[in-house]
């Protein structure tokens, strides 16, 4: 009857997962192509989005695709995953609170064949949301407004090539697009000049995990991985709209072929004991700083222009401890108890200056269900984003999982 009820609620829900979009309400989400997402699930976004090293057959890796060689034969992973938040938001001696919700990550994976793990499902890629007005010196208002957001469908594989070795790849479909609003007007009178940014994307990702596996003892090893993510053009054109409401003017302007996503470098370590102490630490980097971005220039065209993006850095560790599942009735002894790290920089420059960097910690629990194989993901994330002289943001997350996890392939028999 349990199995019944969990499943006829990832059945309801699947369709949630693929057509939701993502919120932020960060005004750091007008640059770029948004506030980049944290790809993680389960048992990681406990351990801050820390997973480049880890390897286990119960879990579904999706940012390291030779993870998916470790799955069980036997097992179907499911992983779904909601997120909430509440976000504070200070500049000078004003402060705004702002709270959003979203539908995260929905995922699937299987053995496909010896030694072969397969995985599939949505995730998201960056949002966008955000809504502010200023005023300048010369008494004019300026308002800005942004909507949108990018997702990935993909399907991911992972090969075993020999004990101790394994490699993977992940193809997916990036969709989504955007709006951005600037507007200013005259307090005291009605005439305005806008500009209104839109694309529309439709293109691929594509990215590949390799993971060596290191036995140090008969219950201990150590994995080292690495990624590498393709950077390409994604063959969507920018818009910008202005209009000049005195003169009842109005230019479009377009950009062809004018956004990226950027070569990527992953490379992480995983220490695991007795399978009840995990351990792992990641570095990743994102080359956006040699990547044209198309902006208004001093002549007022709308073009292609180099250094308005930067290399941004990333670093996070994690750990997921169980105290005794194997042996002991008590069920918090079966409970994964995790804990979790990050530091990064930005991706973008702020009227000419460095964006914020991020530091974040995490806590998180492992609630099992279903014969200890199926599991509750329960998380807390705090994150601060700042830098001197700009919009300084507190983020309280709460982030809710659910691994199913069953053996449906196994063969029955009869006596």
């Amino acid at each position: 009857m349990k199995n019944r009820i969990l499943m006829a609620f990832l059945a309801a829900i699947a369709p949630l997962f693929v057509f939701a979009q993502g919120g932020t309400s960060s005004p750091y989400s007008q640059y770029g192509l948004g506030v980049m997402s944290d790809r993680s699930q389960g048992l990681s976004r406990g351990m801050n989005g820390a997973s480049l090293g880890v390897r286990k057959g119960n879990i579904i890796n999706t940012q390291n695709p030779a993870s998916y060689s470790a799955v069980d034969s036997l097992t179907m992973l499911i992983d779904a995953g909601v997120s909430g938040q509440i976000t504070n938001y200070k500049e000078n001696n004003t402060k705004v609170s702002q709270k959003s919700a979203n539908f995260e990550y929905f995922v699937g994976s299987f053995r496909m064949l010896r030694h072969v793990g397969l995985s599939v499902g949505v995730l998201p890629y960056s949002a966008i949301g955000y809504s502010y007005e200023t005023k300048s010196a010369t008494n004019t208002y300026i308002s800005n407004d942004g909507d949108g957001g990018f997702r990935e469908a993909f399907l991911g594989i992972g090969w075993q090539m020999f004990p101790g070795l394994s490699v993977g790849a992940n193809v997916g479909y990036l969709w989504g697009g955007f709006d951005r609003s600037v507007i200013s007007a005259e307090s005291t009178s009605l005439a305005s000049l806008s500009r209104i940014y839109s694309t529309e994307v439709s293109s691929y990702l594509a990215d590949f995990g390799i993971q060596w596996q290191q036995p140090l003892s008969r219950t201990d090893n150590i994995t080292v991985g690495a990624t590498l993510g393709l950077g390409h053009k994604l063959g969507a054109d920018a818009t910008c709209v202005v209009s000049n409401v005195t003169m009842m003017l109005s230019d479009s302007m377009t950009v062809s072929n004018a956004y990226s996503v950027p070569m990527s470098y992953g490379v992480g370590v995983a220490y695991n004991h007795d399978d009840r102490l995990l351990v792992d630490a990641d570095f990743l980097l994102r080359r956006w700083g040699s990547l044209d971005y198309p902006a208004i220039s001093d002549n007022g065209d709308y073009a292609m222009q180099g250094g308005l993006l930067k290399d941004s850095y990333h670093f996070r560790a994690g750990l997921d401890y169980v105290p005794n599942d194997r042996t002991s009735r008590k069920y918090y002894d079966h409970i994964h108890y995790r804990l979790g790290a990050g530091y990064s920089t930005s991706y973008f420059y702020v009227n000419g200056k460095e964006g914020p960097k991020e530091l974040s910690v995490s806590i998180g629990l492992g609630l099992p269900l279903l014969n200890n194989r199926s599991m509750v993901n329960v998380s807390g994330q705090w994150c601060r984003t700042s830098a001197t002289g700009m919009i300084s943001e507190n983020t309280f997350r709460i982030n809710l999982g659910l691994t199913f996890n069953e053996r449906w392939f196994a063969k029955w028999k009869i006596d």
